[in-house]
């Protein structure tokens, strides 16, 4: 089975549990916390053209409509979309849901201001093909967002497993666990082939965007104070969430 088949497969038994933990994300801080980050680094103007790519259960989407802009989201997974879609209408606001390949996608040319995606990079088998299709949709001064962790270098790198281990149990001890997964072991089989679990980020992202065109790379390395609770800090001390922006 090829591997974005297995990726798409995987993610469709994730979708419920995912859009539990947005609702606990919609009723914090974090929803404020984010929305202001990204007001912080997106494009003039209002409203956007956004493009939310793999929405998930459509935590962006949401933001972003509440935000006052147009909103179009994307995803692989039906289940997904579907969360998406029941979560907007809870909200009584409007976005537009189309089921998508990240690297393929079907807008024309410069459609978009602003492009953004949380935790999906990571799950892409040949990003660098899939930074080239966001810039050619993102409009002339557009922004990309990119908001991610190393979550999975722990099963490639001694030194990061270790670390990884640490905080684990660092979070056991003080009564703080991790969400399960649906199929961890297909997740960790998938993760550990995909070609981001390999690399340093966002460095290597910062040389790969621009490869494929983007003319201004910005970078927050660790974003957590931002947008993170305490029990975050302490379940992913050793992989702080970053923020990559770039500019076409």
């Amino acid at each position: 089975m090829e591997m974005q088949t297995r990726i798409e497969n995987y993610w469709e038994g994730e979708a419920s549990r995912y859009s539990e933990g947005i609702w606990k994300e919609m009723n914090s801080f974090k929803k404020q916390a984010w929305a202001n980050l990204i007001d912080e680094h997106r494009p003039a103007g209002n409203p956007l053209e956004v493009l939310d790519i793999g929405t998930g259960p459509g935590f962006f989407a949401m933001v972003l409509a509440e935000m006052g802009h147009r909103v179009t989201a994307v995803d692989c997974s039906s289940n997904m979309l579907a969360e998406a879609q029941n979560n907007m209408r809870t909200v009584g606001l409007t976005a537009k849901f189309l089921k998508m390949d990240s690297h393929l996608l079907t807008f024309e040319d410069d459609s978009f201001d602003l492009l953004l995606c949380r935790n999906l990079t990571w799950t892409l088998h040949d990003p660098q093909a899939a930074y080239a299709e966001w810039r050619r949709v993102l409009k002339p001064g557009g922004r990309l967002l990119i908001f991610d962790a190393n979550w999975n270098l722990h099963l490639n790198d001694p030194e990061m497993r270790k670390k990884y281990e640490e905080d684990k149990a660092e979070a056991e001890r003080r009564g703080i666990h991790r969400l399960g997964h649906v199929n961890p072991e297909e997740g960790d089989r998938i993760a550990k082939e995909l070609f981001l679990s390999t690399r340093l980020r966002p460095h290597w992202d910062a040389g790969a965007l621009l490869e494929v065109g983007f003319k201004e790379i910005f970078i927050n390395a660790d974003i957590t104070d931002r947008v993170q609770d305490e029990e975050d800090r302490i379940l992913y001390r050793s992989t702080p969430m970053f923020l990559v922006v770039a500019e076409k």
